[in-house]
């Protein structure tokens, strides 16, 4: 499987907007997400007509880090393995211990469209307990460079697998995995005891 996940020189040219030009990303502990970001804006997890009521509205990225401790993990996709069965779960199951710490929201976001997250997190009785949002056009990722492609899963441009602790803006704590099908350090339990 993790041949499938490599990113392929023959989707370069045409996802060249969402390449990685190394082996690692640019996001890193002391980034402010506000100031590498001040244009981009996610979309809250909705049914369409929650959408079309809101005229698509979106969420600036200030407006969800500013003044404000968050944990924020980015994935693959909805609907996907490892996304499905171990990463919401794990911060599903512990968002009383991140309230006892303090934090404001524990939010997950992906490179998918609002409506496949508030499917998703329906699904999972996660609504009440993680913020969904969907980072629609891979903006957000592509600032932080944690854009991979697995157009070879048939999944083209997606996340990779990550955790951040944030405050005010300012990642203090991020953990990326090698491999967006690994599930070794973007964990709850794992960003939990780095808060």
């Amino acid at each position: 499987m993790a041949f499938l996940l490599r990113r392929t020189a023959s989707v370069r040219p045409l996802f060249s907007r969402f390449q990685i030009p190394r082996g690692y990303a640019s996001a890193a502990v002391g980034l402010d997400l506000i100031a590498i970001a001040p244009d981009v804006a996610l979309q809250k997890a909705r049914s369409w007509d929650d959408g079309v009521s809101s005229k698509f509205a979106t969420t600036p990225i200030k407006d969800i880090f500013k003044d404000r401790k968050v944990v924020i993990f980015g994935l693959p996709g909805a609907y996907t393995g490892v996304c499905t069965a171990q990463h919401v779960p794990s911060y599903k199951n512990i968002v009383d211990k991140f309230k006892a710490k303090g934090i404001d929201s524990v939010i997950c976001v992906a490179v998918n469209d609002p409506y496949v997250l508030n499917g998703w997190a329906e699904k999972l009785k996660a609504k009440d307990d993680i913020e969904f949002y969907s980072d629609f056009n891979g903006s957000f990722h592509e600032k932080l460079d944690l854009v991979v492609d697995l157009s070879a899963a048939l999944l083209g441009p997606r996340s990779h697998r990550w955790s951040a602790y944030v405050v005010d803006g300012k990642i203090q704590v991020l953990n990326v995995e090698k491999s967006p099908s690994e599930f070794e350090v973007s964990g709850g339990d794992v960003i939990l005891g780095q808060i």
